[in-house]
């Protein structure tokens, strides 16, 4: 009799391979948001240091390169007072490196009250070798003119007062408010 043959091994059943948890779509990354840009600081003209004085990281007037300046408060154009400012001789010629990045300098000019409504002067205010603003001839008793110039990109204001007249070299000239907004 033949033998039987022996059972064949039971073939295994594969085993379910495991299931992947369903992974969710991927976000697109939360945008960076834009830096608040720093607050502007403003240097007044009245409370400047002259550059031997200074450390070189605000606005510095030029000690050689520059005329008489009286950094003063309580002045007066017109029968107006202003808290404060600058005043110069009819004739003057003041440098100021700017020694940061500014983007505007602003004033109000006229004569000087002390002046007695007497002479006339013409203001202007040069950057880096340009002139950017000019004045018309602005007399004794007459209001203040606004000043606003564009300083973006510049690094050095030259502020320039200039006579008219027989007595233009004499009276006082104001840049009241005087200010510069700097980063």
């Amino acid at each position: 009799t033949p033998t039987p043959a022996a059972p064949a091994d039971p073939t295994p059943e594969p085993a379910p391979a495991p299931t992947r948890p369903e992974q969710e779509p991927e976000q697109p990354p939360a945008p960076t948001p834009t830096p608040t840009p720093p607050t502007p600081t403003v240097y007044r003209w009245s409370e400047l240091a002259y550059d031997v004085g200074g450390d070189g990281t605000a606005p510095e007037m030029r000690l050689g390169e520059s005329s008489w300046v009286w950094q003063r408060s309580g002045l007066s154009i017109a029968g107006k007072r202003y808290t404060t400012g600058v005043s110069v001789h009819g004739s003057s010629s003041v440098t100021i490196d700017l020694n940061r990045t500014c983007s505007a300098y602003d004033a109000l000019v006229g004569v000087d009250d002390r002046a007695l409504g007497l002479g006339a002067v013409r203001f202007s205010v040069h950057a880096d070798g340009v002139r950017l603003w000019k004045s018309g001839t602005v007399r004794g008793g007459e209001t203040a003119v606004p000043v606003h110039v564009d300083l973006s990109g510049r690094h050095t204001v030259r502020l320039v007062v200039e006579p008219r007249g027989p007595l233009g070299s004499v009276v006082p000239a104001d840049w009241a408010e005087s200010q510069f907004t700097c980063s």
